[in-house]
């Protein structure tokens, strides 16, 4: 305690909250291993568009470093589960005993995107088309005139399923959704607001222009050809797309942002920016006292809702494998594991924009370069639909932060009559446990070109990696 007499400077610096920059707290010599990982991160997003290649990629990870379907062994030491190839489950054991700690952390490997009708291809002016209808939100005008790809799966009748990527390789055509020029746009788009100048059903993908062939007696003849393309290489017909899971995405690779690549820019890191974290968090922690399980999940940008989501009962599932192998009675024993849990629903928040202040109350807000970010409720406006942490969680986890020299800074999703928003973490607290949400501070979210800073993201890795470990 400082008394009244203490000198004016030493007690605001021992009674202030400063905001600090990440990369000031980052030494020389963890410089290598940072550009490391930003590497294998951005490999990570470039390979896993959709939630299915992510999962993909996940598990590839994680066999890599000695994890073993849950399937396919009696072991629980370093385990995961694949779930319907949508959502991925780790679970890693600690030396205590299996049933008495657990440490989650929780993140999701969807994002906005445009996904493709059950009966999408048609011909209309000689252009073929594919019909869309758009997943999370998004600001529509964001994915107009602009490479787009197609990624997704085609399943059969007689059990094949074929996987699609069309828009990546530097040889490949891509797609796109055309704009009006403003030349015409002025009744049609310029005097409607953000949100309508752009309707939906007009976000209709070009996918061909070239007859199938000369005779003009044949209707749709493009519609034919590109249909024909497509048999040719991935078996389909037009009957084929109500079996499909096809997304379209932006095309093209993640990039470095900034003379000094001080940023990451690309297309989903909301939130795969937290599931990679999480990834390499559960595999790189040193000796854990204490039990790991990391759920990489569906379907949060739509409610979490469905049977990859959140909303499901995949903790209970995966831990019910593995109580039963050490012959635990699961009953008794499973709700008190997650209750008696701790939990890190890992997922982005807003980052200050430059431009545009004034949506933040700027004194609770995520900044870029201010390291891991904690956001102790959500739900939007009168805290509805929130999770909140409680009060001697956050003191938890602010003595562990500080004592492990993670940056760190707790942040609400803009001002209170204008922001907010749901995450995962309300499904986990319904087992009774503790979660805070915890992530990066994002600019451009749900936009098709994300930015997230290196430093943020370092403190985010570093920041789980010691929650494993403690």
């Amino acid at each position: 305690m400082l008394g009244k007499k203490a000198d004016p400077k030493d007690l605001k610096k021992a009674l202030f909250l400063e905001r600090e920059n990440a990369w000031d707290h980052i030494p020389e010599t963890q410089m290598k291993a940072l550009e490391s990982y930003m590497g294998t991160y951005r490999s990570f997003l470039d390979y896993g568009k959709t939630e299915r290649e992510s999962a993909d990629t996940a598990i590839e990870i994680l066999e890599k470093a000695g994890y073993v379907d849950i399937r396919k062994t009696k072991d629980t030491k370093k385990i995961y589960y694949n779930h319907m190839g949508r959502a991925v489950a780790v679970f890693r054991q600690g030396k205590g005993p299996i049933e008495k700690n657990l440490r989650i952390l929780v993140a999701h490997i969807d994002s906005p995107r445009l996904d493709l009708k059950q009966y999408p291809l048609y011909e209309d002016e000689e252009i073929a088309m594919l019909k869309t209808h758009y997943y999370g939100g998004i600001k529509k005008y964001q994915w107009v005139s602009r490479p787009l790809a197609l990624h997704g799966v085609i399943a059969f009748p007689d059990g094949t399923v074929n996987s699609i990527v069309i828009g990546e390789d530097d040889d490949d055509p891509v797609f796109t959704i055309s704009d009006l020029l403003p030349h015409l746009a002025g009744k049609a788009q310029m005097t409607k607001k953000a949100n309508e100048f752009i309707p939906a059903e007009k976000l209709n993908i070009i996918v061909g222009g070239k007859p199938f062939s000369d005779d003009k007696e044949v209707k749709d003849r493009v519609k034919l050809q590109v249909l024909s393309l497509l048999n040719e290489t991935y078996g389909i017909t037009e009957q084929d797309f109500v079996s499909a899971d096809l997304e379209i995405v932006p095309a093209g690779k993640s990039r470095d942002v900034g003379l000094d690549r001080a940023f990451i820019g690309a297309y989903g890191q909301d939130d795969r920016v937290c599931s990679y974290a999480s990834l390499r968090a559960v595999i790189d922690a040193e000796d854990p006292e204490v039990s790991s399980l990391i759920l990489l999940l569906d379907k949060e940008e739509i409610g979490s809702e469905g049977a990859t989501g959140a909303n499901t009962v995949i903790a209970e599932l995966v831990l019910g494998y593995i109580l039963a192998r050490h012959g635990l009675d699961q009953s008794a024993v499973i709700r008190g594991l997650l209750a008696n849990a701790q939990c890190l629903s890992a997922d982005v928040n807003a980052g200050v924009h430059p431009d545009w202040k004034e949506v933040h109350d700027l004194r609770n807000a995520g900044y870029m370069n201010g390291g891991l970010v904690l956001s102790k409720f959500t739900g939007v406006r009168g805290k509805g639909g929130s999770n909140e942490a409680s009060a001697e969680y956050v003191a938890r986890l602010r003595d562990l932060f500080d004592k492990n020299g993670i940056i760190w800074r707790i942040a609400e999703l803009g001002k209170t009559d204008e922001g907010g928003g749901g995450t995962i973490a309300k499904f986990m607290s319904y087992y009774c446990m503790n979660v805070i949400d915890a992530g990066v501070s994002v600019l451009d979210m749900h936009s098709p070109f994300e930015i997230t800073s290196k430093a943020d993201i370092w403190m985010m890795y570093q920041a789980f990696k010691a929650f494993l470990e403690d």
